[in-house]
């Protein structure tokens, strides 16, 4: 088992290598550092020196991939990808564009806020779509199947906006139970978090009890069921020990990707309710086009990204026993 984790964690290697090619080539080839000190500045009322100024400041003065001024190392060194892209793989992800702020710092502060909202939508919207979807796969060809089935499609079928909307307006400026905007720390973060963190769990039950359904109802159907039915095992036992933890697999595939996730927030939710999560900030820093900070979000997003499909890979060899031994 330890060669298959070593194996799995060196193809995640020239994965992380290539995200950061991909994003350095859209963020700097593609959008040139001209072209970013321009949007920023204005097109109006500013000088080939006042661009020239502002890439100085922000070290993009530099040549992309060489730089023939230097000797030595320097060459390597003294470019804008090895000032910017290189130390990425170090989680240096230097300074803002706009407003010079440290953007490791504001990551590090602003993940919370997101973690306190994405942690209890996750389990509990976790909770609620396989205890639902198990019920509905217990009760299969019947009419809790068919309403269940109904309902799960219509709940599915309704934009994540709406629910928003439809909350704030109804437990936020209706019912007044709760804020419909802002953040607090300490026990006064529950109020904060509460509507969002319900929204997300409601938002998201029609996809999930639809997906484990599927997985359960495949399962109910194998052979290995059918044997289990013939010895006498009750439906409960059959479908709650037997199918649950041979359908573990697709399961998991499905919860660990999400985990790395949870860092990154909801862009929609946070907007919506003014939460200073890592959301909000990508959304702010898209809308003041602050390239340094969406740069360093996508990179971030691409290796939890990566580290998800490692967790997974890992994971497996937790719930059958086969991988172990490749």
């Amino acid at each position: 088992m330890l060669n298959y984790i070593i194996r799995r964690t060196l193809y995640a290697i020239p994965i992380l290598v290539g995200v950061n090619l991909i994003t350095f080539v859209l963020f700097f080839i593609v959008n040139s550092p001209d072209d970013m000190a321009r949007m920023i500045l204005g097109e109006k009322n500013i000088t080939q020196e006042d661009v020239d100024r502002w890439k100085r400041d922000r070290g993009y003065h530099l040549p992309l991939f060489l730089n023939t001024e230097e000797s030595g190392f320097s060459v390597f060194t003294q470019t804008i990808f090895s000032q910017k892209a290189m130390r990425l793989f170090l989680f240096d992800f230097g300074k803002s564009d706009r407003n010079n702020i440290d953007i490791g710092y504001q990551i590090s502060r602003r993940m919370w806020a997101s973690l306190a909202i994405a942690i209890p939508t996750f389990i509990i919207g976790l909770l609620v779509n396989i205890t639902c979807s198990m019920i509905i796969a217990y009760y299969r060809a019947t009419y809790v199947d068919f309403w269940g089935t109904i309902v799960a499609v219509i709940l599915m079928s309704i934009s994540t906006l709406f629910y928003i909307i439809a909350g704030q307006w109804l437990f936020g400026k209706m019912l007044r139970l709760f804020p419909i905007s802002g953040y607090d720390t300490g026990v006064n973060m529950l109020k904060f978090v509460f509507l969002p963190a319900v929204i997300g769990v409601i938002s998201g039950v029609g996809t999930g009890v639809r997906f484990y359904r599927t997985i359960f109802l495949e399962e109910v159907n194998r052979d290995y069921v059918r044997t289990a039915r013939a010895k006498g095992l009750g439906e409960g036992i059959v479908l709650f020990k037997h199918a649950l933890k041979n359908a573990m697999i697709p399961i998991l595939t499905n919860v660990v990707l999400a985990i790395p996730f949870l860092f990154m927030g909801s862009l929609v939710m946070e907007n919506f309710f003014s939460i200073p999560g890592l959301g909000s900030f990508t959304i702010d820093a898209i809308n003041a086009q602050d390239f340094a900070i969406v740069r360093s979000m996508v990179y971030l997003g691409s290796v939890l990204y990566i580290v998800g499909l490692l967790l997974t890979d890992i994971s497996y060899t937790l719930v059958d026993p086969r991988i172990r031994l490749q």
